[in-house]
């Protein structure tokens, strides 16, 4: 069976959306529990649980965790995704076999749960866990380093969402991106970043064969206060996994499926024809940030002609996440891709039945200021 066939009839339906929290894990986790050790890793802030699971009994030992940023949920579905296949007995099975022989995976779905409830990037105090590495303020970062020294992993994942400003000179918004993190602020090649960097170009090999031009890797400068720079650091090889947009799926779901085929990749599940090198990594191409939700074109604006780009910002709302628009950028985007390009025309508009178009308004409507029937742009409410 083709393992995109598998994928399409046995992902975790009952994980979906943005709005991920632990309340919608626990019943998965004990879904699994024949095939899986569930333990707890601490506290957080508020006191809520965070859990995470061993699967396998192998030498290698991997740390894995998701939600961080309490409103990065995508690659929290993609773990059960992997999860459900690891604990399935129809396909793949003798590789599946090597890999639990081969590997011990430690993986925590939700570092952050208050954030994840909250849906904030943040914890309850405000604090992003992802800068909290040195001074260790938070419980949730405690909670981590504490099972990180315990268990020595012989690989970290760190487990992100990216915005859908991020693009690449391919020509294509940024699907998956990737960073082996530096260890000093010299950047330089340490056997454990020389490791991930060459473990990610693994995973760019295959994930290309799907959405070739669509992955990327981020700007490796050093921070100390990052957790993945801290392992790094450490001599622990420690990849950093972003997962982005693809076009029109704002709910992030043909997302999930290609991180899914990233770990397939990276554990050899999905065998590779080639090795590969730090050079391979490095060809891999850089973010950029020249993407956009939605771009007006050609609107004139106090007599001249420019674009208008309108980004979505989410907000939690009775239990769904909503996407409200504001204009974030005005001026010449040429060079811009976006998820929707409206012509307008070259002719004046009404933002909101207003005149006054200007960086960081919400947005409603936007009409043709001589036609107001013609409705370039409508607040359509996306929630998720």
């Amino acid at each position: 069976m083709e393992i995109s066939s598998w994928y399409r009839d046995h992902f975790e339906a009952d994980l979906k959306g943005r709005y991920i929290h632990l309340k919608s894990l626990i019943p998965l986790l004990k879904k699994y529990h024949e095939k899986i050790i569930i333990e707890s890793a601490g506290q957080s802030e508020l006191g809520s649980d965070i859990p995470y699971f061993i699967i396998g009994n192998g030498s290698k030992k991997v740390l894995a965790w998701s939600q961080m940023h309490g409103n990065e949920s995508t690659t929290t579905k993609a773990i059960f995704d992997i999860l459900a296949f690891l604990c399935q007995d129809k396909v793949y099975q003798e590789a599946i076999s090597t890999f639990l022989q081969t590997y011990t995976l430690y993986c925590i779905p939700i570092l952050n749960p208050d954030g994840a409830i909250a849906y904030t990037r943040a914890n309850t105090n405000g604090i992003d866990l992802n800068r909290d590495a040195i001074n260790k303020t938070q419980s949730e970062t405690q909670a981590l380093w504490q099972l990180f020294n315990e268990i020595q992993p012989d690989l970290c994942l760190n487990l992100h969402d990216q915005r859908t400003l991020y693009s690449l000179p391919t020509g294509k918004g940024a699907t998956v991106s990737f960073l082996a993190p530096s260890a000093n602020a010299e950047r330089s090649l340490t056997p454990a970043r020389k490791e991930a960097m060459i473990l990610i170009a693994k995973m760019t090999a295959y994930l290309e064969t799907l959405i070739p031009g669509a992955v990327g890797r981020y700007d490796d400068s050093f921070n100390e206060h990052c957790i993945g720079d801290s392992f790094q650091k450490a001599g622990v090889p420690t990849i950093l996994f972003e997962a982005g947009h693809v076009k029109g799926d704002y709910a992030r779901e043909r997302t999930r499926e290609y991180i899914y085929y990233g770990f397939l990749s990276l554990f050899d599940i999905i065998e590779t024809d080639s090795t590969y090198s730090v050079r391979d990594y490095l060809a891999i191409p850089e973010n950029q940030k020249f993407y956009r939700d939605v771009i007006l074109r050609d609107v004139c604006l106090d007599g001249k002609l420019v674009d208008v780009a309108i980004q979505y910002e989410e907000k939690l709302l009775d239990d769904a996440i909503y996407f409200e628009p504001y204009i974030d950028k005005i001026g010449d985007l040429s060079n811009y891709l976006t998820d929707k390009e409206v012509a307008v025309g070259k002719t004046d508009i009404l933002l909101n039945s207003h005149e006054n178009v200007f960086e960081t308004a919400k947005v409603s409507t936007v009409v043709n200021k001589n036609a107001i029937n013609e409705v370039f742009f409508k607040d359509s409410c996306i929630t998720f």
